[in-house]
């Protein structure tokens, strides 16, 4: 095993990419891409790896990763058959670490409050059961080498839901928003400083990498369609309930020093900074 190495599965992602860019400069860092080979097939850091059709065990066994960062989408069989591989490899490697990618969509079926990192998690989405489902597995098998990062709604310049959402003001578009669904965000810079810190300090435990207060899913991208341009698109609402409703998780156990907190209104500025759009590649 090789200390400062970092293997990060999904580094061709958003949040993987910006994992990368993060840490790249300080650690020795490895990552995988399913699919884009025209960007990374001539790159010497990047391997193909597609968890449908290729065991992860020869890549560990090739790199010796002491960190592995989980942060990538798959089939649940095949998203599965990797963890219960990071299980074998990280039990035979005392001083391994698992950072698994989480989100608050464990808790999409509490409602009425705000999840903590300790609160018992519950959901009726597919995904969050899945996400769930992974936890378990890793906190039941290697509790004392694996960190949870659970995220809430990621944004930033170029976050996939904001390119959405400036197209939809281009064109005039529709663009989903949820009256009465109450969330907190982050941004994927701010997630890759965290996950540094967390890296640097070598902590494990469950931590919720989000805003430190939360707002309604549609004052956000009010306010940052207001912010980034002189016309809005065509919000529409849709409504799953009447009244207000909880998708947010909030940090409170495992608070990190206060350079790495994040609040709303920080997540709006570094959403409309500037009108550049940053390439994912390195």
């Amino acid at each position: 095993m090789i200390h400062n190495r970092i293997l990060i599965l999904g580094a061709s992602g958003y949040i993987g990419n910006a994992l990368y860019r993060e840490l790249d400069s300080y650690f020795d860092v490895y990552g995988t891409y399913c699919t884009q080979d025209g960007l990374y097939a001539d790159n010497q850091v990047f391997y193909q790896f597609d968890a449908e059709k290729n065991s992860v065990l020869p890549l560990l066994e090739k790199l010796k990763p002491r960190y592995i960062i989980s942060s990538f989408s798959s089939q649940y069989q095949a998203s599965m058959k990797v963890h219960q591989d990071l299980v074998s490899y990280c039990e035979l490697l005392p001083e391994s670490r698992v950072i698994f990618s989480s989100s608050a969509e464990v808790f999409d079926a509490r409602k009425k409050f705000p999840a903590y990192e300790y609160d018992k998690p519950l959901s009726e989405s597919t995904e969050g059961r899945q996400k769930l489902t992974l936890e378990k597995l890793l906190l039941e098998h290697i509790p004392f080498q694996t960190t949870i990062i659970r995220m809430p709604v990621v944004l930033g310049i170029n976050a996939p839901l904001i390119l959405q959402l400036r197209q939809a003001i281009k064109h005039k578009a529709a663009f989903e928003v949820f009256p009465k669904r109450i969330i907190s965000a982050s941004t994927a810079a701010k997630i890759g400083q965290q996950v540094h810190y967390i890296i640097n300090k070598d902590l494990t435990d469950i931590y919720h990498l989000s805003s430190s207060d939360v707002i309604h899913h549609d004052d956000i991208f009010r306010e940052i369609a207001m912010k980034i341009s002189d016309s809005l698109p065509v919000f529409k609402k849709v409504f799953s309930s009447n009244e207000d409703e909880y998708q947010a998780i909030l940090p409170k156990e495992n608070l990190l020093p206060k350079p790495y907190r994040i609040t709303i209104a920080e997540v709006i500025e570094s959403s409309t900074l500037h009108d550049e759009i940053i390439s994912i590649k390195k």
